[in-house]
C-alpha cells in the first residue's frame, strides 16, 4: 500500500518525540487513531537508541500498510541483540515497557538487516479516527 513512510534520527533520546509525533502524523493521514501507534514507537524507539545504539548512531522510523490494511510501525538500530520480553520485577523501574506493548499489538517481532543490525516491527489494529 505504497512506500513506507521513513524518518532518520539521532540516537538519542530526545528522538523518541520526534519519532512519536512522526507516527501520530501518518497514522493521522491514514485516518486512523494514533494512541496506541504513538505508544509502541515511543517503546521501540527508546529501546533502539537505548539498547541498540551507541552516541552518533542513526535509527530508522518506519510505518507502512500492508496490503491488507494492517498498519506497522518499526525502528531499525545497529544492535543484533534481540528483545526479549522480562519477567516483571516489582521491584524495578523500569523494564516493563515490552511486555506493555506485547499486550497493546496484534504480534510484533525482529529480522536481522543484511549490514548487521535488526528491525523490530509491530503490527496495529486498525482503528478509524
Amino acid at each position: 500500500m505504497g512506500e513506507p513512510a521513513t524518518m532518520v534520527v539521532k540516537a538519542d533520546l530526545g528522538a523518541v518525540r520526534e519519532a512519536r509525533d512522526f507516527v501520530g502524523l501518518v497514522f493521522g493521514a491514514w485516518g486512523l487513531e494514533d494512541y496506541v501507534a504513538r505508544t509502541v514507537i515511543s517503546e521501540l524507539a527508546t529501546n533502539a537508541i537505548t539498547h541498540g545504539s551507541r552516541e552518533g548512531d542513526l535509527v530508522v522510523v518506519r510505518a507502512y500498510r500492508r496490503e491488507d490494511g494492517v498498519p506497522v510501525v518499526e525502528t531499525w538500530d545497529r544492535s543484533d541483540v534481540v528483545p526479549v520480553v522480562r519477567v516483571v520485577n516489582y521491584a524495578a523501574e523500569d523494564g516493563r515497557g515490552l511486555l506493555l506493548m506485547e499486550a497493546l499489538v496484534r504480534r510484533w517481532g525482529t529480522r536481522p538487516l543484511s549490514e548487521g543490525g535488526k528491525v523490530v516491527w509491530a503490527e496495529i489494529e486498525p482503528v478509524p479516527s
